[in-house]
This record gives structure tokens, C-alpha cells and sequence, in this order.
């Protein structure tokens, strides 16, 4: 069955190149999403007011890749101990976020993140939301890295 899921890990053209790669994902989307703003534009998420964040819509045939082996992969993939940015990507539209849509993928996100935070010394920020919303980024953000 195909599914979505949604991941914020800092600058979503990374995110999304890495997360198209893995087998079973049938596509990536950029996007933003956590915000309060509707169909936010690039300029505005990076000026820090909409409370959007960089945010990447994956695609998945469940069949092929489950949810938990998505959670780990976004977990190992960036550092989720950064607070508000991923290297020098700086801003709270850079901050680490897993959303979940069901109690069943809440309890999986809740568990890999406990797993990883054993492994860590430092704690984990990422923060773990019920999915609400998502707006596709302006066209020149998808497949970037491709372009």
C-alpha cells in the first residue's frame, strides 16, 4: 500500500535526495510544514515567522519499506541533537521534526527515538507532532540536487 510520511531534518533538498534514494520510497517531496501560515512561500519560511519548517513529504509502498525503517533512517541521516538548524543551516525552519498520523506510527517514532537517545550522550531535540498540514515548496526546491 502507498503511503505518506513526513520528515523535517534541516535544509529539505538533503532530506529529500537522501530519502528518494532508499528502496521502496517512491518519491520525495520539499516542502513546509508546523506552521501557522497557509501555502507559505521560501521568503517567508526563512525569515522565521510562519513557525513552518523545512519539511520533506515521502512516498512509500509500505510493502517494501515500513515506517520504523523509515524513523531510523531519518534519525541515523542528520543530527537530531541540534536544536533549531542542522550544521550551519541555522533557524527553527531547520529544526528536527518526525510527524506521525496514527497512535500505531506515534509509538513506533517514540521507540526509535528511544533507541537512538541510548546510543547518544547528548539528548535528542527532535520533536515528535501529529501531522496537521503540508505545502509543497516552489518548484525549483524539488529534486534539487538533481537539477
Amino acid at each position: 500500500m502507498i503511503k505518506n510520511s513526513y520528515f523535517a531534518a534541516g535544509c529539505f533538498w538533503g532530506v529529500e535526495d537522501k530519502f528518494q534514494k532508499l528502496e521502496g520510497v517512491k518519491e520525495a517531496i520539499s516542502g513546509y510544514s508546523a506552521g501557522k501560515t497557509l501555502n507559505p512561500t521560501y521568503k517567508q519560511v526563512c525569515k522565521g515567522d510562519t513557525g513552518h519548517a523545512e519539511t520533506v513529504k515521502v512516498i512509500y509502498d509500505d510493502e517494501k519499506i515500513s515506517f520504523n525503517r523509515l524513523c531510523e533512517f531519518f534519525f541515523d541521516m542528520h543530527n537530531p541533537c541540534q536544536i533549531n538548524g542542522q550544521g550551519v543551516n541555522i533557524g527553527s525552519n531547520y529544526r528536527s521534526i518526525a510527524f506521525y498520523e496514527t497512535i500505531e506510527e506515534f509509538e513506533i517514532l517514540e521507540n526509535v527515538k528511544k533507541i537512538k537517545q541510548n546510543t547518544l550522550k547528548v539528548k535528542i531535540v527532535t520533536e515528535i507532532l501529529p501531522f496537521k498540514s503540508f505545502f509543497e515548496a516552489e518548484e525549483y526546491h524539488q529534486d534539487y540536487y538533481s537539477k
